[in-house]
């Protein structure tokens, strides 16, 4: 591990025989880039704006405690708890835009970084935690864990999620397959609510525009892969890994994919443990008991075929 400057930036950056990764802590325990055998594998954009995080494209920003839109009598960026009071909170909540604090584990091949509450994020979620996202390098694989834990005296709810923009010109989209476990797709309607489900393909091609900002609701475990054969790559994102350590293991409910434009030289595809404004009609919500924690582990392997 080193600091090193990027994007004008202090950064942390690890290094592994096949891989780096390059992580801000201080942004949000921001995942900045991930290259293996040396090519980007999550995107980052040039010429950044670091005077606005959660608005640059690129990396895995981290979503906590609740993820995604929220509405309150039709009003964006607000909820309301089971006593009617309501509190704001941004879009894919505050961890992205907090610093984390952090230690080096494994011979610095791995990362841990830590976010617990304070009084400005209990204004808007009043709620004591502690929450760890752990990163690993291992080879062409990267391991990635969340481990939140409830250390007050009431049941807390979450649901959090990683927003991982993937390296893809754009065009090679048409030449890109997705493959997903069983599922239904989604999406969320004007009110917050889930639109009725239908029954999701299990491949997609990455230029079809009906999966922009699609939930895809997994009805069994298995892997997620994206397949470039213009790349000679395979991405897979394992999702039924079983955590380090004894604390419950919570399964990823969603797959979303989403990109912002026809000519984005990334795509998302990002595991989440529930559907936006879950608080509010309980797809994916979840409940941690008071001194109890979960963890939610996926590990991700790139896979290259060299080009003639």
């Amino acid at each position: 591990m080193t600091h090193i400057s990027f994007d004008q930036q202090d950064v942390l950056a690890l290094y592994g025989p096949r891989a780096s990764l390059l992580v801000a802590p201080q942004f949000g325990a921001r995942l900045l880039r991930w290259v293996v055998d040396g090519q980007p594998v999550i995107y980052w954009p040039e010429h950044a704006d670091w005077s606005n995080p959660a608005r640059i494209r690129g990396g895995n920003p981290i979503l906590f405690p609740f993820l995604g839109r929220h509405f309150v009598d039709g009003k964006l960026g607000a909820w309301r708890n089971a006593h009617g009071e309501v509190y704001a909170l941004p879009m894919h909540g505050f961890a992205r835009d907090l610093p984390f604090a952090y230690r080096l584990e494994e011979q610095d091949s791995a990362i841990r970084m830590t976010l617990t509450d304070t009084p400005a994020t209990r204004a808007v979620y009043p709620f004591a935690f502690r929450f760890e996202t752990y990163y690993r390098l291992d080879g062409n694989a990267l391991e990635v864990e969340f481990i939140t834990h409830n250390t007050g005296e009431a049941p807390l709810p979450y649901y959090a999620g990683h927003h991982f923009y993937f390296a893809l010109p754009a065009g090679l989209r048409a030449d890109t397959v997705l493959s997903l476990p069983r599922n239904r797709r989604q999406f969320q309607s004007a009110d917050g609510s889930p639109s009725p489900a239908i029954p999701g393909e299990q491949q997609y091609r990455l230029d079809d525009a009906q999966i922009i900002d699609r939930f895809h609701v997994l009805e069994q475990s298995g892997n997620v892969t994206i397949h470039t054969p213009a790349l000679g790559r395979t991405i897979t994102l394992a999702l039924d890994v079983e955590p380090a350590g004894a604390a419950g293991n919570a399964p990823w409910y969603v797959v979303t994919t989403w990109t912002e434009r026809p000519d984005a030289d990334f795509y998302c595809v990002e595991p989440w443990l529930g559907l936006p404004d879950a608080i509010h009609h309980g797809h994916g919500l979840r409940w941690i008991a008071p001194g109890q924690e979960e963890r939610a582990a996926l590990r991700i392997t790139v896979d290259s075929t060299p080009q003639p």
